[in-house]
């Protein structure tokens, strides 16, 4: 067996499982009496949007966007690309159109929005009070603090015109059908994009809470959703389609009939990505030495988003961090090899999707100073390691492989 071959199929049968191609038509509702609106955002909307156009048997119009690059050629829905996770004012005029687009429907109608992981950053609609350069500063605060998704998205929420459930009260009385896909720990609608088509329990309070929790400065102006209960959402359902458990369960089944008996650690998992690296290094040893909690050959899964507070001036994503840290947990221990990567095909802001690990990986390498500095891809860029795939048009967030072999 090759580690690197058997890794890399590993993860790609976990994006395949995940592809709107693969699922999105049998989520479709049927057709309104009126007009149907499509209108979406995030890292696999426009993959989204061409699977609606190959399924739909009636006329539709619309507008999606994506993070730049993550286009693909559609005929009735606009494609629009937008920054990611810094918004941009493409995102902001993207989402002041599609506001604009859902208002003055009437019962008869369908808004068929479509909603993946990157929507929040995509869908730049500063509430009353607020600028874009004031949710960049926020943003751009958030991001190098190590709050978890859902803590950032709460913010984000509070500081939007669009997101908490905005975009289907402004939709109000059409009905809204979503198809989402899941990039968050947990699958929580409401987290998943900022959740601009369902009803937010967070409030101003508990975004304002966050911000204090990372020493970031509040803005001016916050303001209170939609929330549960609201007769606005009495014509809105909020299906999910794909999720990081799929993707999981596929990887597994592709593990199995190689041979290799796979150990589905969990979908969920969050923490900082060196020190959740620390943890999963353990288990790995465990079976290598005590065939416990799973004798060699293994692989290890698992899921779910990490977080890195940013110290240093270097450069890298969640996954190669995880995977250098994993590394230097490791010490070189003959026979374990690993694979990060985040299934969108970017890790964080740079081209590569994560890192794989090779007991060889730091040879002749300061693992330790690159950690600090924060700066895992130079590193993995020198010794051959980055993963490489380029968008790949979905999202279910991060799978995290690693192969233990019995000698």
């Amino acid at each position: 067996m090759d580690p690197r071959s058997f890794l890399t199929g590993l993860f790609q049968t976990a994006v395949d499982a995940a592809r709107p191609e693969a699922m999105l038509a049998r989520h479709l509702p049927e057709r309104p009496k009126g007009r149907t609106l499509v209108v979406g955002a995030g890292k696999a909307a426009a993959a989204m949007a061409r699977a609606v156009e190959a399924a739909w048997d009636g006329p539709m119009s619309g507008l999606v966007v994506t993070r730049y690059g993550h286009g693909a050629p559609t005929s009735r829905i606009e494609v629009v690309e937008a920054s990611h996770p810094v918004p941009d004012e493409a995102g902001e005029r993207a989402a002041a159109r599609m506001l604009a687009s859902v208002r003055g429907l009437s019962r008869d109608d369908l808004v068929l929005c479509l909603i993946s992981g990157g929507a929040s950053a995509l869908l730049a609609a500063p509430a009353a009070g607020m600028t874009l350069d004031d949710k960049r500063a926020i943003n751009k605060a958030l991001l190098a603090s190590g709050a978890a998704i859902g803590e950032m998205n709460c913010v984000r929420k509070h500081l939007s015109a669009i997101k908490g459930g905005r975009l289907a009260a402004a939709a109000y009385p059409a009905q809204v059908v979503s198809l989402i896909v899941s990039d968050v720990p947990g699958d929580d609608l409401s987290v998943i994009g900022s959740g601009p088509t369902v009803p937010d329990p967070t409030t101003c309070a508990d975004a304002l809470a966050i911000l204090a929790r990372y020493r970031i400065a509040p803005p001016a102006h916050v303001s209170e959703t939609p929330k549960p209960g609201d007769p606005l959402f009495a014509r809105v359902e909020n299906r999910l389609i794909a999720s990081p458990i799929q993707s999981l369960r596929a990887a597994a089944e592709a593990a199995r009939k190689a041979g290799v008996t796979p150990l589905v650690l969990g979908d969920a998992i969050e923490g900082e990505a060196r020190e959740v690296a620390r943890v999963m290094a353990g288990i790995a040893l465990s079976c290598r030495r005590h065939g416990e909690p799973l004798p060699a050959p293994c692989v290890l899964l698992s899921g779910g988003e990490t977080t890195v507070t940013v110290r240093g001036k270097g450069r890298g994503g969640r996954n190669a961090e995880f995977a250098l840290a994993l590394a230097l947990a490791l010490g070189g221990a003959p026979g374990i090899y690993a694979l990060a990567g985040d299934t969108d095909g970017i890790d964080g802001s740079e081209d590569n999707a994560g890192a794989y690990v090779a007991p060889d990986a730091l040879h002749g390498r300061d693992g330790r100073a690159a950690l600090d500095d924060n700066d895992a891809y130079a590193l993995f860029a020198a010794s051959g390691g980055l993963v490489m795939t380029g968008p790949t048009l979905t999202n279910v967030n991060d799978i995290r492989a690693i192969l233990v072999l019995p000698g």
